[in-house]
């Protein structure tokens, strides 16, 4: 099972967030077959077969094993990620494109990047995970506190320049076999993690 598993495929998005193919896909982060999950959901085991293969022909669980019940044939299902991400690419005519409006100091282009940026990162495992290989990324996560608006635009100017300085002391256009790498630095405001709606 993947920590993170990457849902690029329309139909599967559209499985996944049915709301009870959701609760299962959280129960099945441990094997369970569809008897268990009936009692833990509520419905009866043939509404959760129905829903479980559903979820496995997206390739969002897999059989772990099946077990003979009397005359029954009782299959062990399985998430197969502990958590999953909808990728902006199971909404291409309609995801945020930040090309067409960049403004650094736009939150709606902010939101285009961070969309790109997931598109991007999923295509990069989906990919990795096929031909078993590992994915070289980085990434800062922080948070600051301004004194004032004023503090908050010096820092962005030189959070831009020592950007800038860095990806020109290390960019070569001219490496041979050297490769691309996206860089996308953000700064917004926190939500608290407790915030209730009105908060935010």
């Amino acid at each position: 099972m993947e920590d993170v598993a990457v849902i690029e495929d329309p139909a599967a998005a559209e499985a996944s967030l049915d709301p009870m193919r959701a609760r299962l896909l959280a129960e099945l982060t441990e094997p369970n077959s569809a008897t268990m999950l009936a009692a833990k959901v509520g419905l009866p085991r043939q509404k959760v077969n129905y829903h479980l293969k559903t979820l496995e022909r997206h390739g969002l669980v897999e059989l772990v094993e099946e077990r003979r019940k009397g005359n029954v044939n009782e299959r062990v299902m399985r998430a197969t990620a502990a958590a999953f991400v909808i990728s902006p690419a199971a909404l291409a005519s309609v995801a945020p494109d930040p090309s067409r409006a960049p403004d650094r100091l736009s939150a709606r282009w902010l939101l285009a990047l961070a969309a790109q940026l997931v598109r991007d990162v999923g295509t990069l495992i989906v990919g990795a995970s096929q031909a078993r290989k590992k994915l070289a990324t980085f990434a800062v996560d922080g948070r600051v506190r301004f004194a004032s608006a004023a503090d908050r635009a010096a820092f962005a100017e030189e959070l831009s320049a020592a950007v800038a300085a860095l990806v020109s002391k290390y960019h070569d256009d001219s490496a041979e076999g050297g490769r691309e790498h996206r860089l996308v630095v953000a700064v917004h405001p926190a939500v608290p993690r407790t915030a209730d709606p009105e908060e935010r």
